[in-house]
């Protein structure tokens, strides 16, 4: 895949905190526009730091981050974080406007959007995540399910070239868990899904790479390295009891 039209390009990061923990190691990873692709790993894998080189949250480490083409720098901070939307695990982290539609304005807003283009834009963000007659409802009225969906709204308000999703699936009843995978199917944005529910990945993500202690150690279709259980066992991730990636495999309606 060419690095300049992929959505994400990483190439050798690593990155050590002031302590001198080192969290990541040359990590190579390339995702291309429109993929939908699982970050998979124990705790303490570096996930999260992985993630927060994406929009230069964090930086200083070696290597190179690219999205859309642009490199991850202090010039082009402001773009990449239009293009990086990441919707945190307590969408409660990202809901504090008095309304739903304030909300999901906040960043178009101060991006310069104004008028009918903003009103525009709110109305199309909330309609994907099937949350439009919501729009004058105070966030904390809603049911957990639902505040995350909004925050969905919230990035996909700015028009991100990436959705980041850490653990999308947590605390979420088994409908609005539904809910919540037909509206991520649906989205024509590439997608980085950082879980442990390994199921919902599956489900939602034909590609997954796992990453363990800060190196990436796999990278194929979701269900074959669900599938073989030596790597599984090695990098501690545990299938739920009774759940069969080959038989989901099989039953799996197309991606």
């Amino acid at each position: 895949m060419d690095a300049v039209t992929a959505s994400l390009n990483v190439a050798g990061l690593a990155f050590a905190y002031p302590d001198g923990h080192q969290a990541l190691f040359g990590v190579d990873l390339t995702i291309g526009k429109g993929e939908r692709v699982a970050l998979l790993g124990p705790n303490g894998a570096g996930k999260t730091t992985l993630v927060l080189h994406l929009n230069g949250i964090l930086t200083g480490g070696a290597g190179t981050v690219t999205v859309a083409g642009l490199p991850v720098d202090k010039r082009n901070m402001a773009e990449i974080r239009r293009k990086v939307g990441i919707v945190f695990q307590d969408p409660d982290d990202q809901l504090f406007m008095p309304t739903v539609r304030e909300d999901v304005a906040f960043g178009p807003a101060a991006a310069g959007l104004k008028g009918p283009a903003l009103e525009a834009r709110v109305r199309t963000a909330l309609t994907s995540v099937g949350m439009a007659e919501y729009a004058d409802r105070p966030p904390h009225h809603l049911s957990f399910g639902q505040r995350r969906r909004v925050a969905v709204a919230t990035v996909l308000a700015m028009e991100p070239e990436i959705l980041v999703l850490d653990e999308p699936s947590s605390n979420l009843d088994p409908a609005s868990r539904r809910e919540l995978a037909d509206i991520l199917r649906a989205l024509d944005v590439t997608v980085l899904m950082v879980t442990h529910d390994l199921p919902y990945a599956m489900e939602l993500c034909p590609r997954a790479v796992i990453l363990s202690e800060g190196t990436l150690v796999a990278d194929g279709p979701t269900g074959d390295l669900l599938k073989d259980e030596e790597l599984m066992r090695a990098h501690r991730l545990e299938l739920p009891f009774g759940f069969d990636p080959v038989a989901a495999a099989r039953g799996a309606s197309p991606a």
